[in-house]
């Protein structure tokens, strides 16, 4: 059975968008996005209210030297989420070169780390993203992770934890469907941001963001 596109992502993605602003605009603290709650208890015998926030769900995946890569990956690390697949014939090419710019800016920063799912894990095996990294500069998977794994597993968690698009769909080029959605992560799995990778302002402002979420 195919995961299909939720329409909560539909409506989801443009206000996540709407986040974001041209870089150096502003140096107010960052939101915690998505769904929230709030949670009543009892503690010596007072109410506390304590606010719940949308986090990313637990995983594990593949990246590209065949290690597993899980929530406790990323445990305290500020974090960058897309996702893509190899053979993109549209977006995917820009992405990863406004990636790029993000990497260089903060591969020898041991806190930072840049998780990129395939969403055609059949065809982007660890082999083929390992070959996929290479040419792109990326000779370790020490910063930046290439993942593949079970493919409903990787749609389920762009739309309902990254809360972008991600599935398979025959009438989209490429036979995928998701969206150029960066997503910064912080050291809790809170989204604290997300940005169009296939616009160099917003890239901008993501890098300018970054510092924002590795300081709290």
């Amino acid at each position: 059975m195919k995961t299909r596109f939720s329409i909560l992502s539909l409506l989801l993605i443009p206000i996540l968008f709407s986040q974001c602003k041209p870089a150096g605009e502003s140096n107010t603290p960052l939101p915690k996005l998505g769904n929230w709650h709030v949670d009543e208890k009892t503690v010596d015998g007072e109410a506390v209210q304590d606010t719940v926030y949308h986090t990313i769900a637990d995983f594990s995946f593949t990246n590209q030297k065949g290690q597993t890569i899980t929530n406790e990956s990323v445990k305290g690390k500020v974090y960058v989420a897309d996702f893509f697949f190899t053979t993109c014939p549209t977006i995917c090419p820009i992405m990863k070169k406004e990636m790029i710019r993000v990497y260089e800016k903060y591969s020898a920063n041991p806190n930072f780390k840049i998780l990129s799912h395939t969403i055609d894990p059949e065809y982007d095996t660890r082999e083929v993203l390992e070959d996929y990294a290479e040419k792109l500069g990326v000779m370790d998977a020490k910063t930046w992770n290439f993942l593949t794994g079970d493919a409903e597993k990787i749609y389920e968690i762009g739309q309902t934890s990254y809360l972008t698009t991600a599935q398979e769909d025959q009438a989209a080029a490429g036979g995928f469907l998701h969206s150029g959605a960066f997503i910064l992560v912080d050291q809790e799995g809170h989204i604290r941001g997300v940005y169009d990778g296939t616009k160099t302002d917003q890239v901008d402002q993501l890098i300018a963001d970054i510092p924002k979420i590795l300081e709290e």
